[in-house]
């Protein structure tokens, strides 16, 4: 009867410690490595608030001043950074890896990262041209990785709840969709961002690939993936003077069989906007800020205005998310913002935006 009870003991102890240790590594915090720091956003890494959720083990970087600024600022010791992408990720060996430099560079840190079985998270948009979006989609699925995008408009609780009311049948069928995204321009950004922002190789564009991909983004996202029979668009330069190499003015058109979106993307605004109204055929929904919803759904009742809570964790914090999808905690849907099928099309899109305005033709989408 004791050597039983003394098996039960050791059975009750080791499962105690298998717990435990699963416990410990689940609260192991993610280690992270930073492709660039030339982005504006590329700060929030060492603004938001310390979570212990991860870990930044390795910063590439070839800008020597942006470094300086960087350590100065966050007090890193020199170690920390690298000027060598491939060597900074063999030697820290990182679980993911997070873009913050120029558009056109984030296929060579999926090239880089993908081989390594390393997950990637790039600033938005996904890529400068639809091949690379090809080819980096390809890198993910060969090597078993996850590309996500970060998108601000992802963190918002009112296009969450627009969403909602359509799938949940509230609005009737889809027939219109307005997007606006612009600000007063990037002019009085840090340099180093504004330099390659302005550039149209480095950034793909200007306002329409700055701005534009929000629109082509949430509409993809609405159509749960289906792509646009056409895209139509019209681009200007407002201010040739501040902005001589891309387009500061953008006006996209994507028709699909019965619906169609118009996306006004800009960086000549009086403020900076986000926000999105979805019309159907029995009512609207407008999300007119991060919380902030307007809808009419009953033709007998007036226009409604509701101000919601944020979206819970992780879903306000994109560093959150990333390590979520990582450690596997954080599930999410085929079609969802980040996800690699919807900002493939994104970047299918802005690519035809940027032909149809160079021509001033519609073009219409070949079947993939």
């Amino acid at each position: 009867m004791k050597e039983i009870k003394t098996i039960q003991r050791l059975f009750l102890l080791l499962i105690l410690c298998i717990s435990y240790a699963g416990g410990t590594a689940a609260q192991q915090p993610v280690r992270l490595a930073i492709a660039g720091i030339t982005h504006g956003h590329s700060d929030w890494i060492y603004n938001r608030k310390l979570k212990g959720d991860i870990e930044i083990v390795g910063i590439y970087e070839t800008n020597a001043d942006r470094i300086r600024e960087f350590r100065e600022r966050y007090r890193l010791p020199a170690a920390l950074f690298y000027t060598d992408l491939k060597q900074m990720l063999d030697q820290v060996k990182p679980a993911g890896v997070m873009a913050f430099g120029p558009v056109n560079e984030h296929i060579e840190v999926v090239r880089a990262a993908a081989p390594r079985r390393m997950h990637v998270m790039v600033e938005k948009p996904l890529a400068t041209s639809y091949k690379d979006a090809l080819e980096i989609a390809a890198l993910a699925k060969q090597h078993g990785i996850k590309v996500l995008t970060n998108f601000e408009t992802s963190w918002y609780a009112s296009n969450q709840y627009v969403r909602n009311c359509y799938k949940e049948g509230k609005l009737g069928r889809l027939r219109k969709v307005l997007v606006n995204d612009g600000h007063e321009g990037p002019w009085a950004m840090n340099r180093h961002f504004v330099s390659w922002l302005t550039d149209p190789v480095k950034n793909g564009g200007g306002a329409l690939t700055d701005f534009g991909c929000y629109g082509a983004n949430l509409m993809t996202w609405l159509m749960d993936g289906q792509r646009p029979v056409s895209v139509t668009a019209v681009t200007h330069q407002n201010r040739p003077d501040r902005y001589p190499k891309v387009e500061d003015e953008a006006t996209i058109i994507l028709q699909y069989p019965e619906t169609q979106c118009v996306i006004q993307a800009s960086w000549s605004w009086t403020f900076s906007r986000k926000d999105m109204e979805v019309y159907g055929a029995k009512g609207y929904a407008i999300a007119v800020d991060r919380t902030k919803v307007r809808t009419r759904l009953d033709a007998t009742l007036p226009e409604t205005t509701e101000t919601l809570e944020p979206r819970p964790e992780p879903f306000e914090d994109p560093f959150a998310v990333f390590a979520g999808v990582i450690k596997g905690t954080l599930k999410q849907e085929v079609n969802d913002l980040y996800e690699l099928p919807v900002n493939v099309t994104v970047v299918e899109i802005l690519d035809a935006a940027r032909r149809a305005a160079k021509s001033g033709t519609t073009i219409y989408l070949k079947s993939r």
